[in-house]
């Protein structure tokens, strides 16, 4: 009830955001065209794609008996989730053993951002009105973006549904109710409505809590005959809102625009390491998230060869971290860190030839952060990111090239700020169809990147180090695609296979400097990772009411610390990196019902970078099953899930110490109205 009543000042906000009156339009605002009818499956953009691209769209998305993004993006081949347990746990994304700082969150276009720990949670974003989710490698082959996507070793893309409406209808939209194992209550409400002509709108919200306490088994010993006792996970409680609101208007045939707000509230327990004979420890505790943007995007086209947009956003994230049981003099320690951040970007793409395009961007972002700490220096850093590519396409060939300039500010309040950064960022990349009658593709791209060490890495007390060097990374890849048509009792198959080398350069580790107590972040890391990543993807018609969907991945990876040839773990792999992992789906429709199944599998890996056989972990593998039927009713089309969640019941960890949940059971009511 406190979560909702934070949140009424925000919906009050959306409600003032409906405009008055739709833009006049004058005949000199249009291009007349003809009709054209274009038909693309997004299996199609996979294929032809010069860098790895991997597309789950909404009707995909629900048959992977996924309650949050992270769960999704476990399918991807190259990827690995750091899990830290539960509903409420830490999840955090790493592609192709870069880490979570390499990789970059969209939310419709826009780049979300955390500039004190680099990375982003993905497991507090919803599924309830996502319509698309993409995982670029390296780079995207659309240059006509803002100029910070193109900032990262790769990019997670999170794109939600625009109201669509059939024929005179003004409204429409679905409420949600979901509910499951270890207190799982989760209701979400969907309306979209069109205000005229060219305007239309979408207003949606969710509530979440769960107390997480599953339990699980805690072995005393790596043998089967140690001892071993049935705990039960504490302080895994969660309850999170989210609050969305979005305005789309289509001004003329030229220009079209929108409005998105956000906000988004959690408290949650931080459940601590299994620890043996001490279950308690670090219960706790507790961690406060809000999260508030607004952004806007505009687009507007002046002839066939101009075109223009721009972005504009401006966030707000608050994070207050307790932990009451710190033996110290204050008996506790309380943080709570604001952080405050305003983007601005304009992009213009040039056609110059049917083949050929050319497009600029320039981004500028300012981000500061607020502590509670004494003498806290609040840091400021003033970002900006110059971008120029270009894009050749035929039947035959594609090929993209671009260069980013990015180059930084730092300033601080209180104490010396951190020094400032200049680096240029190339990217070349090329598809090649050799046979004109068979969608066989070649593709390689290189992309050169870097990270730019955190505020945490900065200015952390007694941490951070103020002439900390950005974090290099190179990128090769070569790879083969494969797509063929659906024909008369054939699948329609789609097939990828990639082979990447990756260098890390100056990786910022933390090392004691004295004592356990008293750490410094240094540029000593170099990291080389080998690996190929597979899919497949088919879909199957057996009967004319009867359809098929599966899908696979699978990835081997070989990531080696590099760093120094003198320490015993050199040439090991990097802490929670298995050489083999992979994913399996299948969906069958058939007469309004759909059965699932997905699986998620790992191999053994370290969690130390020392590879000795006290550190190494067990493989697992998560097999869970749902049933869907769907009903036409007088309320709408109603659609029943029942759903079971880690068939097999094993408490496997992803991260040492941290137990995943056994069996659960879900069941969800959809009313599409």
């Amino acid at each position: 009830m406190r979560l909702f009543l934070q949140s009424l000042f925000l919906w009050g906000c959306a409600a003032l955001c409906t405009p008055a009156a739709t833009p006049a339009q004058s005949v000199s605002d249009t291009i007349g065209l003809p009709e054209v009818i274009v038909i693309e499956r997004f299996t199609d953009r996979k294929i032809q794609s010069t860098a790895p691209r991997n597309i789950f769209t909404g009707e995909q998305i629900g048959q992977l008996n996924a309650l949050q993004l992270s769960d999704v993006v476990k399918h991807l081949p190259g990827v690995t989730i750091r899990d830290y347990g539960g509903i409420g746990g830490l999840k955090t994304i790493s592609v192709r053993s870069l880490g979570a700082h390499h990789t970059v969150v969209s939310y419709n276009g826009i780049v979300l951002s955390d500039q004190q720990t680099g990375q982003i949670d993905i497991g507090r974003f919803s599924l309830d009105n996502v319509e698309l989710l993409t995982l670029h490698n390296g780079q995207d082959d659309r240059i006509f973006r803002p100029a910070r996507t193109f900032s990262a070793a790769s990019a997670l893309e999170i794109t939600t549904a625009a109201p669509h409406f059939a024929g005179n209808e003004r409204m429409n939209g679905k409420t949600t109710l979901r509910g499951g194992s270890f207190g799982l209550f989760n209701p979400s409400f969907l309306v979209n409505s069109r205000l005229s002509g060219r305007v239309t709108a979408s207003l949606s919200s969710e509530w979440m809590r769960s107390r997480g306490n599953y339990p699980y088994l805690l072995r005393y010993g790596a043998s089967a005959g140690d001892s071993a006792s049935r705990e039960r996970r504490i302080n895994g409680d969660v309850e999170n809102l989210r609050l969305e609101s979005s305005l789309h208007a289509q001004f003329s045939d030229r220009s079209r625009g929108d409005l998105r707000l956000y906000y988004y509230t959690s408290e949650r327990g931080l459940p601590g390491a299994t620890i043996f004979y001490n279950t308690l420890h670090n219960a706790g505790q507790r961690l406060w998230d809000r999260n508030f943007f607004l952004q806007g995007h505009y687009q507007h086209a002046f002839s066939r060869k101009w075109e223009m947009q721009t972005d504009g956003k401006y966030q707000q994230s608050y994070l207050r971290y307790l932990d009451p049981t710190y033996l110290g003099a204050e008996g506790k320690v309380e943080d709570i860190f604001t952080q405050h951040e305003h983007y601005g970007s304009l992009s213009v793409l040039y056609r110059a030839f049917p083949n050929l395009s050319f497009s600029i961007s320039g981004d500028l972002i300012s981000a500061t952060m607020h502590a509670n700490r004494q003498g806290f220096v609040t840091p400021t850093r003033l970002t900006s990111y110059t971008m120029v590519a270009a894009r050749w396409v035929n039947e035959q060939l594609l090929a993209t090239a671009s260069l980013l300039r990015t180059q930084t500010f730092e300033s601080a309040e209180n104490g010396t700020a951190g020094t400032n950064r200049n680096r240029l960022s190339p990217y070349l990349s090329a598809s090649f169809k050799p046979f004109q009658n068979h969608d066989l593709r070649l593709r390689a791209f290189y992309k050169k990147s870097f990270r730019l060490p955190t505020f945490n890495d900065l200015y952390y007390p007694q941490v951070g180090t103020r002439k900390l060097l950005p974090e290099d990374a190179e990128q090769y890849n070569i790879g083969v695609t494969y797509g063929n048509s659906t024909g008369n009792h054939m699948p329609q198959v789609t097939v990828t296979a990639d082979a990447y080398h990756n260098r890390v350069e100056n990786k910022i580790v933390a090392f004691p400097t004295g004592n356990l107590h008293q750490w410094a972040m240094i540029n000593v890391g170099k990291v080389i990772i080998n690996g190929a990543d597979f899919s497949l993807e088919s879909e199957t018609a057996m009967t004319e009411k009867m359809v098929l969907h599966a899908g696979a991945s699978y990835t081997w990876q070989r990531a080696a610390d590099r760093t120094d040839r003198q320490q015993v773990n050199y040439g090991h792999q990097l802490p929670y990196t298995p050489r083999h992992s992979g994913a399996a789906r299948a969906a069958l429709e058939f007469y309004r019902m759909q059965l699932s199944y997905t699986l998620i599998w790992s191999g053994s890996r370290y969690s130390n970078g020392y590879n000795d056989t006290a550190y190494r972990m067990k493989g697992y593998a998560d097999h869970s099953i749902s049933l869907q039927k769907e009903f036409s009713t007088h309320l709408g089309r109603l659609v029943l899930v029942g759903e079971v969640l880690n068939l097999i019941g094993r408490n496997y960890e992803i991260v040492r110490n941290y137990p995943m949940p056994g069996r659960s059971y879900r069941g969800t009511l959809i009313i599409h109205f």
